[in-house]
């Protein structure tokens, strides 16, 4: 239970990362995916990665420079545009599902305009997960300057869309669905120097 607890990543450019154990059951039509993130990086870097042997962007959520954010399912990415914050901890939720092809986007508890991306695609399973870099190759491929570094938190997976009251719910550490993936039960392995420390609120 990493409850209050963060993976800090120490170095800039890193070549560290947390391998994340979720066991899907099976291929998903939808999911969700939220975590909290805290840095000063304005380069491109990595949030959350899903690689399969046949897509190494099976689930990526990227941040290429301030102010954008790129939700990719199945190597296509759709790119959110939000206003540069005041630099302080960032909450997203990106969720998707193959029936309409719609992917949301949340903000800290807010829903940005919603697009298009892979209608009738199938998530595939017994890929990798990992925080801190982007999977170029399944489980590695590891390009320094997409890394991760600064904190990241509350990290979850869904293999359903959330609901509106559940998206804001998880913005504000409420209680929340079950979920493949959940960080008051997490399952990971460090690898390289990220440090877990108490999360120190703002």
């Amino acid at each position: 239970d990493l409850y209050r607890k963060v993976f800090v990543f120490r170095n800039d450019p890193s070549d560290a990362y947390v391998v994340l154990r979720a066991h899907l059951e099976q291929p998903l039509q939808n999911l969700t995916v939220c975590l909290r993130s805290y840095t000063d990086l304005t380069r491109p870097h990595s949030l959350f990665s899903y690689a399969t042997k046949a897509q190494d962007n099976e689930i990526l959520l990227f941040k290429p420079k301030p102010g954008e954010y790129r939700v990719y399912v199945g190597g296509k990415f759709v790119t959110f545009r939000v206003p540069e914050g005041h630099r302080g901890w960032e909450h997203i939720c990106a969720s998707w599902e193959s029936t309409t092809g719609i992917a949301e986007f949340w903000l800290n508890g807010k829903p940005w305009p919603r697009k298009g991306l892979q209608r009738g695609y199938t998530v595939g399973q017994e890929g990798i997960l990992m925080l801190g870099q982007d999977q170029d190759t399944f489980g590695g491929g590891f390009d320094p300057y997409n890394s991760f570094s600064g904190e990241l938190a509350d990290v979850y997976l869904w293999d359903t869309g959330l609901s509106p009251d559940k998206m804001r719910a998880a913005y504000q550490s409420l209680r929340l669905p079950p979920a493949v993936l959940a960080w008051k039960s997490l399952s990971y392995e460090v690898k390289g120097d990220v440090v877990l420390k108490p999360w120190l609120r703002e």
